[in-house]
């Protein structure tokens, strides 16, 4: 596995030439730019649009939209995930209805959000928790039902409360599960927030996209598009960084365990 300390040159240099072939390619075609415009002529676009200030409100929209419904659904899926999981019954329960629900398209609740909620934020972070909730749900169940009962079992010996021993004990041994269900969830939210944008917002990079493609602006609709992706790419790094700062412990326990 490549350290994420690293940069990747190769991967830097394939996409440059993915770039340079966008370019070039749109140059070579007059008729092509009217749909996919030069890569030159989109960063203008987006550089124009930065600097007017026309797209940061759209931008900072989309983020609080995406910050409050990714954080609510991480703090449902998660309690609710070590519940299910450590109380077996309960997770025999419910368990048809997250089979049931779970598979079943996000974007496909949206005009059930619009009916009992409106037209609204209130509506986009709703479908943002729906759709960022079942990877971290699905993950943090299967991380707790992983653990050793040896670990649970010790606790217990030594006297300690069950939310001592869900706390301490079970969070911190299914954390890497519950990480990737985090990081999963990372671009799913995003990608609900873009999309009820569109289909029913009047703020945000969504609805930029979407007014500026029906505008004809084919350059600044690409810069939505692209400014959309490098925000997405920004959150994953941050998620990583993050991620590796988190879970040094674990790893030096791993270490530990295997000398």
């Amino acid at each position: 596995m490549n350290e994420p300390s690293k940069f990747n040159w190769t991967g830097w240099l394939v996409f440059g030439l993915f770039l340079l072939l966008w370019e070039c390619g749109s140059r070579a075609s007059p008729k092509l730019q009217l749909y996919i415009p030069p890569v030159s002529q989109i960063v203008v676009a987006l550089s124009h649009l930065i600097v007017s200030g026309q797209v940061t409100t759209h931008l900072l929209t989309t983020m609080r939209r995406f910050l409050e419904g990714y954080l609510l659904a991480a703090a449902i899926a998660v309690t609710v995930g070590v519940a299910l999981g450590y109380f077996r019954f309960a997770h025999s329960l419910t368990e048809m209805l997250i089979e049931f629900l779970r598979p079943m398209p996000s974007v496909a609740i949206i005009p059930v959000a619009i009916l009992l909620l409106g037209i609204g934020d209130g509506m986009i972070v709703a479908v943002t928790v729906y759709a960022s909730t079942w990877p971290i749900l699905v993950n943090t169940i299967d991380g707790v039902r992983h653990i050793e009962r040896t670990l649970i079992d010790t606790g217990r010996t030594f006297g300690l409360a069950r939310r001592r021993i869900l706390w301490q004990i079970v969070l911190p041994a299914a954390s890497p599960y519950i990480v990737t269900g985090l990081r999963v969830s990372l671009s799913i939210a995003l990608i609900l927030v873009t999309t009820a944008e569109m289909i029913a917002g009047n703020k945000g990079l969504g609805f930029f996209i979407l007014d500026e493609e029906r505008s004809l602006q084919s350059s600044n609709m690409y810069a939505g598009i692209i400014l959309v992706a490098a925000l997405g790419y920004v959150l994953n790094r941050l998620f990583v960084v993050l991620q590796e700062k988190a879970m040094k412990w674990r790893r030096g326990m791993v270490a530990r365990e295997g000398l």
